[in-house]
């Protein structure tokens, strides 16, 4: 998926800790079986036994929304987002729908985005990924001009009566990496808040999520990383409540040639990688929101992404510069 962890969340190692208000204790746990990144989970419980329960629970839920998700491999049993970019330029795809209402956002992302965050720019991203695994050279324009033909999101076309998706250019492919973890972030938070926990945090890979406030009325506090490698300090420590906090950075996954360093966010108007920041954070109460806003602002110059920013209510974020500056201050 998109990125690894770009959070440090101010949470600790142990399963438990101490006994709090109303009798419900701290537990946390993590995994990295979904999304392909490290996660955890923190959750005020009445005891181990109970949370061990509805964290097997909402696991479970975490990784069908992987495997729904999934652009490189494909389940028994589920029709994933690879299986779909295989079928769905020949005819319509039966899909689940948690696959449509992802779809839907990602056309919603690309309006709010100006064009920034494009589910269907698959074509493209491919070609990164793979001379990205290779590591030894960039692709060339050429080849990257000639995939970018099959990137229109008006050739995603979902029938929302017969949950179906079809691709009305059979070159197109579907990329996720920009919404999905935020989108699933943000489910999983909604089904545990309804169903058996009152305050908790989710992290998949630093695209946090947090609902309630902890047992005698403390905020979470998610501490942002700074892309400077050679400080020990965190960027900026942000208590919230109810909120998610997501960054997209070019330190953690690019490769090098030349000695210049190419991260995995693609500008489509360039079709290269985007180079304007180091990072990028935004803390906003929606986590696929937040998770599609990251990545849009941090491919658009600053005007532009703080326009975006300006016009949505409830947004917030924090621009770091090649010199690991803050460009504004809002944080």
């Amino acid at each position: 998926m998109k990125r690894f962890t770009s959070i440090i969340i101010c949470i600790s190692l142990t399963l438990t800790l101490c006994s709090c208000g109303r009798g419900l204790k701290r537990f946390e746990k993590s995994f990295m079986d979904v999304f392909d990144t490290a996660s955890s989970i923190v959750a005020y419980d009445t005891d181990e036994k109970a949370f061990e329960a509805h964290f097997e629970e909402l696991h479970e839920l975490l990784v069908q929304y992987n495997n729904l998700y999934d652009i490189y491999n494909s389940y028994e049993g589920v029709t994933s987002i690879k299986d779909i970019n295989e079928k769905a330029g020949l005819s319509p795809v039966k899909a689940d729908e948690r696959i449509i209402e992802l779809l839907k956002f990602g056309k919603k992302a690309y309006e709010i985005s100006d064009g920034a965050v494009n589910i269907c720019l698959g074509s493209v991203l491919s070609i990164w990924h793979e001379y990205r695994e290779e590591g030894k050279r960039l692709p060339d324009m050429n080849e990257l001009k000639k995939a970018h033909e099959h990137a229109d999101i008006n050739d995603l076309v979902i029938d929302d009566d017969n949950s179906t998706v079809f691709f009305a250019d059979s070159e197109m492919k579907l990329d996720v990496g920009a919404i999905a973890k935020g989108f699933a972030a943000q489910k999983a938070s909604e089904y545990a808040k309804e169903n058996f926990w009152s305050s908790a945090l989710i992290n998949l890979g630093g695209n946090v999520t947090t609902f309630g406030i902890k047992p005698g009325g403390a905020k979470w506090v998610v501490q942002i990383e700074n892309p400077d490698k050679n400080s020990s300090e965190a960027l900026a420590t942000i208590p919230v409540v109810d909120k998610s906090v997501v960054t997209s950075g070019d330190y953690q996954r690019y490769y090098e040639v030349d000695g210049k360093r190419y991260c995995h966010i693609i500008d489509e108007k360039t079709l290269m990688p985007a180079d304007r920041y180091s990072s990028v954070s935004v803390i906003c109460n929606d986590s696929a929101l937040a998770d599609a806003l990251s990545t849009a602002l941090f491919i658009l110059p600053y005007d532009e992404g703080k326009k975006i920013v300006n016009s949505l209510d409830g947004v917030e974020a924090v621009w770091v510069d090649k010199e690991y500056n803050i460009i504004n201050d809002e944080l």
